[in-house]
């Protein structure tokens, strides 16, 4: 069984790999070629919790395991098996799987949903999250811009150097005009406007998977004419800036979803992360990581 470090997870999973890895996971869970099961949490009155998603992707199977405790930090990992046999075949170093993975579901999204030529990305939020948001984005569209605001004043203008971005003020000035929104933060109430959003503007709301929490306003969800999830029954659990909004109707799940874009509407994406993500991305770089078995040799007859 391959052992493989957070190192080897961002060097065999490249970004531009992870947004056709998202499509192809897509139209498997379309067409019956996957599975998926929401997250599941135990939570303790130490503060700690044990969240895990499974799911299946044509020959294999896997789960996501990750505790997080709000004093120590948070621990990823991610279990991949042969559907056929049950055979164990990988365990993986998984928060950086985590984070490509989130992008590459919102570059897919993008890729569908967004103005063609969309040039103009505001994000609210500066953290591990959003990096990849842009680099995702930046794959499938000709990004000219990237206008970021977080409440850090440091934190912002470190992404800003880091991203090649624009540092703003205010949240208003990040998103107010944009072709494309992220909001990427872990806030309990929404940090932005329904006002600020233009029709024909795509909204990616990638920060909140609890049902008590949300980024948007609900009169911009109950204004969107099509909001994309990837998973409707995670949403029904977890997704708080629908749930607190209560607007269902418009509610699409991703694979679903034909490529299609209308300057007079907003869409939305919530993003929650799923299992059949995690499962597609780690079959894609366990067979890279076969394809180069001299690497990995040592470390794993280690392991035995």
């Amino acid at each position: 069984m391959l052992y493989l470090t957070e190192a080897d997870v961002q060097e065999l999973l490249p970004m531009n790999e992870a947004v056709g890895i998202m499509r192809r996971a897509f139209e498997a869970l379309g067409a019956g070629g996957a599975q998926n099961q929401p997250r599941r949490r135990l939570i303790l009155d130490t503060g700690s919790t044990l969240h895990s998603l499974a799911g299946s992707y044509l020959n294999y199977f896997g789960t996501k395991f990750y505790s997080t405790n709000p004093r120590y930090g948070a621990y990823f990992h991610f279990m991949l098996y042969d559907a056929a046999t049950a055979q164990p075949l990988a365990l993986m170093e998984a928060n950086h799987l985590g984070q490509i993975r989130t992008g590459a579901a919102s570059g897919y999204a993008t890729d569908l949903l967004a103005k063609p030529d969309a040039a103009t990305v505001g994000i609210i939020g500066s953290g591990f999250q959003a990096r990849t948001q842009v680099e995702a984005i930046r794959a499938v569209r000709p990004v000219k811009t990237v206008r970021i605001w977080s409440r850090s004043e440091e934190k912002r203008r470190r992404f800003a150097e880091e991203c090649s971005a624009t540092a703003v003020d205010s949240a208003e000035a990040a998103v107010r005009g944009a072709d494309i929104v992220v909001t990427a933060t872990n806030a309990k109430n929404p940090v932005l406007e329904s006002g600020w959003i233009l029709p024909g503007t795509l909204v990616n709301a990638i920060g909140s998977n609890q049902a008590a929490r949300r980024e948007l306003p609900s009169d911009l969800v109950c204004r969107a004419d099509l909001i994309a999830v990837d998973s409707l029954e995670q949403a029904k659990i977890e997704a708080g800036d629908l749930l607190l909004a209560d607007c269902w109707s418009k509610v699409v799940e991703l694979h679903a979803i034909q490529r299609h874009w209308d300057p007079k509407r907003v869409s939305i994406f919530k993003s929650l992360g799923i299992g059949v993500e995690d499962v597609a991305a780690g079959a894609f770089i366990y067979e890279r990581a076969l394809a180069t078995p001299e690497r990995f040799a040592d470390r794993n007859r280690a392991k035995r």
